[in-house]
């Protein structure tokens, strides 16, 4: 009858990573501080590409896209992970959770495009230099921008309301800590299929032409590196490369893991995968690509050395 109730009054339950008091403990422990790196290390990349006129290039307006992203994507996820964490009622209303589910979708379709367009920017620094003013022009910038930002936010139009569409009849309990695409299909009684199929072919079309454009980008990058005679040179630039590369393997793949499987094989092991995406990732990518800058430390000592002295 509770079940029935619930269902009705148009709510669902995120089961969550834990129902162990310690664990909980633990979990809340570990998510917290992940979100505070995550909104400290995106804000301050922010605010300081803003402070320095020499960090208003190309390379830094798309990191600054990308800081906003991790945001708004952490914050679509993780307040809601910390409250159901601990707390006895982790059900979300329908509303919130097509809300959650909007975001998250949208803003990881965005982060992917990002990730290429900035791969893309590498490309036409490294291999095309002296062309590079001409092909990453500002107007070009905000096309790409916009671009990744309106095709993200397309995307999930389209399949959050075909998801919501469906009678979730089975069950209200969502076996996983937020509202995610793939775990719902669980929950319908109706032939999933037509939807896994939009999902799959939004991936493919998405997550893999990024990813396959990123990798394209790095193998000229890569090929122009060993053209560099300095060996400290070739060292500092596959440093740089290897991070990167890391950082979006592990975006592109969980996405990958997630999205492009059929909703049968769902495991316990897809919520920790989840993890690596709304958790890690946001709060990696301003460590990787540029809390090792040699610009970004100097505009931090530089307003630091300001405060104290005022």
């Amino acid at each position: 009858m509770e079940d029935s109730n619930q269902t009705a009054s148009g709510r669902f339950i995120l089961l969550g990573l834990s129902n162990v008091p310690y664990l909980q403990v633990i979990f809340f422990i570990v998510f917290l501080i992940m979100y505070i790196i995550t909104l400290s290390g995106n804000v301050l990349l922010f605010l300081v590409v803003r402070a320095n006129p020499k960090l208003h290039t190309p390379m830094y307006f798309f990191l600054s896209n990308l800081s906003m992203i991790d945001i708004c994507f952490s914050s679509t996820i993780v307040p809601k992970i910390l409250i159901n964490t601990l707390s006895e009622d982790r059900s979300i209303s329908f509303v919130g959770c097509a809300l959650q589910m909007y975001f998250h979708l949208a803003l990881g379709a965005t982060e992917c495009i990002i990730l290429a367009v900035m791969a893309y920017d590498r490309f036409a620094a490294i291999c095309r230099p002296l062309h590079y003013q001409t092909i990453i022009n500002k107007k070009m910038c905000l096309s790409l921008a916009s671009l990744s930002w309106g095709v993200g936010f397309g995307n999930a139009s389209i399949h959050v309301p075909l998801t919501f569409q469906l009678p979730f009849c089975k069950s209200h309990h969502v076996n996983h800590f937020f509202c995610e695409m793939p775990p719902f299909f669980r929950l319908s009684c109706k032939d999933t299929r037509p939807n896994e199929i939009a999902m799959n072919i939004a991936a493919q079309i998405i997550v893999l032409c990024a990813f396959l454009l990123t990798l394209v980008s790095y193998v000229y990058i890569i090929s122009s590196i060993f053209k560099i005679h300095s060996s400290q040179g070739r060292e500092k630039a596959f440093s740089t490369c290897a991070s990167h590369l890391t950082v979006v393997s592990l975006y592109y793949g969980t996405i990958i893991f997630m999205y492009l499987k059929p909703h049968s094989i769902y495991s316990e092991t897809d919520k920790a995968v989840s993890i690596l995406y709304t958790g890690v990732t946001p709060m990696l990518n301003p460590i990787i690509y540029s809390m090792r800058n040699k610009d970004v430390k100097d505009t931090i000592k530089m307003k630091l050395s300001r405060q104290s002295n005022h």
